[in-house]
């Protein structure tokens, strides 16, 4: 019995694969377009990669290109209101991300006269920007020799070396594995190689491991065992916490809203009001814990995953002749919606109040 001998593992072959299937994506310099001049913009290198952070590229693309139309430059984005920033992130989740978004920026324009720093250390000195992040502006923007590692990169690397450590305690060992095999050449082109590798070629499941460039030195292939890799540590079961949301509507079609404090869990972001839950303790669920009394009728439950977590909300509708005053909140046009930053969450929440919330004609 023969075994096989894998060729040792090198960027070139995957360089190749990259300049002849790359995806065309809005804000990428592909290959041709580096060989006609273009060079990659450091801001939508940047925008694009916290957008995509847990974050599918279906889902980015429209928000990026409403970033840009919006706010074309980092100072454009330090400059606008931060109301205006979370509502055009709201449904893009993780909205920690959009508060420290504007931070940078504002620390990019303020600080560094607009221009980003060009080196890891440079980019990690910035609000929001982590190790993956400075890495990936790094190389991609900057053509530094950046270890660059997102899910999709997780899963070449650890297949083409067999890892068996599981996430992510194995993570360490990849960053080593994706940092040797890194060129000093075209680092940028290879992040991105490596990114577009996971996505079409070394998917979850079923890789096509018959077209991808590695399948010579692919260990995971030569195990015959692929789908092992890589190997995640047991899922703990997420706990479910329990509140309600208030719907108050007027007659004049307006809706009570309110803004959630700066900091923590959908930091910042537009609501209506709800009762005191969060990740680690349960809210009141039941109509006398609305903000006002009324004749508050229950419309059901909306549930919501969160990271580490999974909401169930009961839901409370309220119809009022007319606005009452609030000292937490305002009243807002159930048309003029859509313009609010609403998270995910809330709008379910809204909608089951308001079936038809979200497809009323704008006033």
């Amino acid at each position: 019995m023969t075994s096989t001998i894998l060729d040792a593992p090198t960027a070139q072959p995957l360089l190749d694969w990259y300049d002849r299937h790359h995806r065309d994506l809005p804000w990428r310099v592909s290959p041709p377009m580096a060989r006609r001049g273009v060079r990659a913009d450091p801001y939508r290198v940047w925008l694009s990669e916290v957008m995509l952070q847990q974050t599918t590229v279906q889902a980015v693309k429209p928000y990026f290109a409403n970033f840009l139309t919006r706010w074309p430059t980092v100072r454009d984005l330090a400059d606008a209101p931060t109301e205006d920033v979370m509502a055009a992130w709201a449904g893009l989740g993780y909205y920690a991300r959009a508060r420290n978004l504007k931070k940078c920026a504002e620390a990019v324009a303020t600080q560094h006269g607009g221009v980003f720093p060009d080196t890891e250390d440079g980019l990690k000195s910035l609000p929001g920007v982590g190790d993956y992040t400075a890495a990936a502006v790094a190389a991609i923007a900057f053509n530094r020799q950046a270890a660059v590692m997102d899910g999709n990169v997780e899963r070449v690397i650890s297949r083409l070396y067999a890892i068996a450590t599981p996430l992510p305690a194995g993570k360490p060992l990849m960053r080593q594995k994706v940092a040797l095999l890194t060129p000093a050449t075209r680092p940028g082109d290879f992040a991105q190689a490596m990114m577009d590798l996971g996505a079409t070629i070394c998917t979850s499941k079923r890789p096509a491991c018959s077209l991808c460039p590695f399948r010579g030195s692919c260990e995971a292939l030569r195990l015959h065992d692929t789908e092992q890799f890589p190997v995640k540590a047991a899922k703990k079961e997420k706990p479910v916490r329990l509140g309600a949301a208030f719907v108050a509507v007027t007659a004049d079609g307006e809706i009570l809203l309110r803004r959630r404090i700066a900091s923590g869990l959908l930091g910042g972001m537009t609501e209506v009001p709800t009762t005191a839950w969060t990740s680690r303790i349960d809210g009141e669920t039941s109509a006398d814990a609305a903000p006002f009394p009324s004749q508050w009728e229950a419309c059901g439950t909306v549930t919501h995953v969160f990271t580490h977590f999974e909401l169930r909300l009961s839901i409370y509708r309220a119809a009022i002749p007319s606005h009452i005053q609030i000292d937490d909140g305002w009243w807002e046009a159930v048309t003029n919606l859509e313009a609010q930053a609403l998270p995910t969450i809330m709008k379910k929440a809204i909608a089951t109040a308001i079936p038809r919330a979200f497809a009323m004609p704008k006033g």
